[in-house]
């Protein structure tokens, strides 16, 4: 918590119960001192201006215009960049009150602590209590958060404003009041910082006054800090008044210190980029290229924005080549090197991204975005400067022309108003578009004031006959003749020019209509002919569909297409009207209209046309969706038909293959008996094949159809080929092993009861034993030696000649087989 007490009309900071600013006893009563109220009141304004004129205002008197609490507000809101609460608007008192206590509020807000400084004092204009209030907020907002090697607030400010000045010979700060007088301190702490804006060396010790001035007015011109003191009040006052050089130093302060923080910045910048010096070098680059550029805009804008005018045609015409010199010569090695500053920045900015550097941030106002706005001001510039040669010409002209006018007087005018009479009656504006008819107005205008310039000339035309009258001049009455003449050309003149003017005015009003007319002509058209373009476009449009919902959607977007004609006709109908109505309105005023609409190149012809392409195209797409959709709905049927019989001859292949493998297995009988049931299956098979042929002749159908999906089925022409020839050669495989065992009953002279015990072996071991596995072989193999008195030496060489894949329930005859033709 900060507390700022009321000492005297003064005020104090507290900080932790600790005083950081003790007053002297010559302090207490300081409004008391006129001098110093005078001092305080001036400085304290100025301060507050400063801040306020951020919001387009200022105060005029500083006990009076803090009254309402409006002002006060707004001041405490541009200094602390926070808003505060909505005024409010009253004349009241109450009102009034209100809205102070609302910047009081604020202020403690801060960690401040008002000490007999009330609403009530300040409503009422307290002076005491109003400066009070001011030099509380300048406290806390200006001085309270300056801090200079662990010293803050007025220490800090007193400790930096001596190591600054510290150079300076005849400156000693110790104070903010005597210290200050001589005004050396204030030109010492500007030079500083900005050594070109003063001349220390030639400033005198024993002139105070100027010394202060001098750095008064310095500071306000080139540092932006308004003058808050007069030089003959710190002078003429035995000690100045410490608040208010205070407040006036605090401003050198702030501005001053944000410059030493932008160098110290940029100096960390440089330690920074001294890493990677490539990359500096394109900084540097960059940094040079942009300066130089820059340099040349701000040398070349004031040139290109000097309007001083010559005298002379000859002179005028050679500011104009120079001008063309420097679009020639000049400015192209210009633009090459603007291009090639954006290449380098975007370059450099590359290079940091990729090494993980941060990016470049050229200095302030070098950025691109800078450049290019100083190179938009120099096109700015360079146009407005080339707009104003040519205009300064022509008004060169224009004078010369005015001046030979004007010294042949009587001779001129009569030249002049020859052929006037014939332009004013003629009626070429019956003729003319809307532009040269603002330009035939602007003419007119000008031939209206050149009107109005004569009639100073006819004046002294009269005047001079009527000064030849009074001196007796021999030839009066033919100088009157020519007078009277003049005279009277000059009034027909007059009434000649206002009527042509209300014919302009007339004719203008009638082609303004007209070309309104035109604009929503064009406005509306333009979009029609891009529909209809796009109609035409989609109703020729190739389409390739492959199912039937695919074509009975373009059909439904057509049908929805045809729906908007009507509307389409009724704008069409809407769009022709317009044009219709421009040409009754220049028919009924006798305007013959230029050929064709300056707005647009759409012509009722053209929009007649195509919609008449429209027109016929609908119907022919009509046709070409109903032979899709007829061709999609064939093609329908042949997927069902090749899906009902795909989805019977897949699932009987399946079932076949299954029951030749239970045939192998679980084969009963003699060898003769089974050879003939699979001769009969192998027959039942065989008898199916026409279900194949018709099936295949779907598929040629499809085929030819380019159908190349079928969602109605999951079998496919190659499947059910595959399983068809899958099952013919099992069945002709198991007939096969059936005449192999026979072969081999008969050669080895095995019965058919051990054939039988084998097969039930083998069956025992192939499938209820283990699995299959080489185990189940050894199992198999020591049962034939214990049951039919096989040499064990026999045995021993069946596994290395029956592999394991042999050894498979799905191939018992096979296995089988191999076992005895070993044995």
């Amino acid at each position: 918590m900060v507390d700022y007490h009321m000492t005297g009309g003064g005020a104090t900071l507290m900080q932790d119960g600790r005083y950081m600013e003790q007053e002297e006893d010559w302090d207490r009563d300081l409004l008391l001192d006129p001098a110093w109220e005078k001092q305080q009141r001036k400085t304290f304004t100025a301060w507050c201006n400063s801040h306020l004129r951020k919001a387009g205002t200022q105060i005029e008197n500083i006990d009076e215009d803090f009254r309402d609490g409006l002002k006060l507000m707004l001041l405490l809101e541009v200094i602390s960049g926070e808003r505060l609460p909505k005024p409010e608007r009253g004349k009241m008192r109450v009102h009034k009150i209100n809205n102070v206590n609302k910047a009081l509020d604020f202020i403690a807000s801060k960690g401040v602590k008002l000490v007999s400084i009330g609403a009530e004092e300040i409503v009422d204009g307290n002076t005491k209590m109003t400066l009070g209030m001011i030099w509380t907020i300048i406290l806390r907002f200006a001085i309270q958060d300056i801090s200079v090697e662990e010293t803050s607030a007025k220490e800090g400010l007193l400790l930096w404003c001596q190591r600054k000045t510290a150079p300076y010979k005849n400156v000693n700060v110790q104070n903010f009041h005597i210290s200050w007088k001589d005004g050396l301190a204030f030109n010492a702490l500007i030079h500083r910082h900005r050594p070109e804006l003063i001349e220390y060396d030639k400033l005198r010790k024993d002139d105070p006054v100027t010394n202060l001035n001098n750095a008064f007015e310095v500071a306000e011109k080139y540092l932006d800090i308004p003058k808050m003191l007069d030089a003959e009040d710190i002078v003429n006052t035995a000690r100045p008044d410490e608040k208010a050089i205070m407040t006036y130093v605090s401003s050198f302060y702030h501005a001053f210190s944000g410059a030493q923080k932008a160098e110290t910045a940029a100096n960390r910048i440089c330690k920074v980029l001294a890493v990677n010096q490539e990359n500096e070098h394109l900084m540097e680059d960059y940094e040079k290229l942009a300066s130089d550029l820059l340099e040349w805009i701000h040398r070349t804008i004031p040139w290109l924005e000097n309007r001083q005018p010559e005298k002379t045609m000859n002179d005028m015409q050679q500011k104009l080549e120079d001008f063309r010199d420097y679009r020639r010569v000049h400015k192209p090695p210009k633009v090459q090197e603007k291009c090639q500053l954006e290449i380098n920045f975007n370059t450099l900015q590359t290079k940091l991204r990729l090494s993980n550097r941060p990016a470049f941030m050229p200095s302030e106002g070098k950025m691109v975005s800078d450049i290019n706005n100083g190179w938009q001001h120099l096109e700015q510039a360079e146009k407005g400067y080339e707009e104003w040669l040519l205009n300064e010409i022509r008004r060169l002209e224009r004078l010369d022309h005015l001046a030979e006018k004007f010294r042949q007087k009587a001779s001129i005018h009569e030249s002049w108003t020859e052929g006037k009479e014939a332009m004013l009656t003629q009626k070429d504006y019956e003729t003319a578009t809307l532009a040269e008819i603002k330009a035939l107005l602007r003419k007119h205008e000008a031939f209206e004031s050149d009107l109005a310039a004569h009639q100073d000339r006819v004046e002294q035309i009269a005047a001079i006959a009527q000064e030849l009258n009074e001196l007796d001049y021999y030839d009066s009455p033919s100088v009157n003749a020519r007078c009277q003449k003049i005279c009277d050309q000059w009034d027909v003149l007059g009434s000649l020019t206002h009527s042509r003017r209300e014919s302009l005015e007339q004719t203008e009003k009638h082609l303004e209509a007209i070309d309104q007319l035109y604009l929503e002509y064009a406005k509306r058209a333009a979009p029609f002919n891009n529909w209809m373009e796009g109609a035409m476009e989609d109703l020729q449009d190739m389409f390739i569909v492959h199912t039937i919902e695919e074509i009975e959607g373009l059909i439904a977007a057509h049908e929805q297409f045809k729906s908007t004609l009507p509307d389409a006709d009724r704008e069409r109908e809407a769009i022709l009207d317009i044009q219709a109505e421009a040409q009754k309105i220049a028919d009924y005023n006798h305007i013959k209209l230029a050929s064709g609409n300056p707005y647009t190149s759409v012509t009722p012809q053209t929009i007649n046309s195509k919609w008449e392409k429209v027109q016929q195209l609908v119907p022919k797409r009509d046709g070409a969706l109903k032979g899709e959709q007829d061709k999609q709905q064939s093609n329908e049927r042949l997927r069902l038909q090749f899906a009902n019989q795909a989805n019977a001859v897949g699932p009987w292949i399946q079932t076949k293959m299954e029951e030749v493998g239970r045939i192998a297995i679980e084969m009963h009988g003699t060898l003769e008996d089974q050879m003939s049931h699979l001769k009969q299956y192998e027959q039942s098979v065989i008898n199916y094949k026409p279900n194949i042929d018709k099936l295949e002749q779907q598929h040629q159908l499809i085929q030819e159809a380019l159908i190349f999906d079928n969602k109605h089925t999951n079998y496919t022409m190659e499947h059910i080929r595959v399983g068809w020839e899958h099952l013919l050669t099992t069945v002709a495989r198991t007939i096969n092993e059936v005449e192999n065992q026979m072969l081999t009953r008969d050669a080895k002279g095995i019965s058919q009861e051990q054939m039988h015990e084998f097969r039930a072996s083998f069956n025992h071991f192939g499938k209820g034993g283990g699995g299959g596995g080489i185990g189940d072989v050894d199992a198999f193999l020591v049962r034939l030696v214990g049951r039919f008195g096989i040499p064990f030496h026999y045995i021993l060489h069946v596994p290395t000649l029956v592999h394991p894949e042999i050894w498979s329930p799905r191939s018992p005859p096979s296995c089988l087989q191999a076992i005895v033709c070993i044995l």
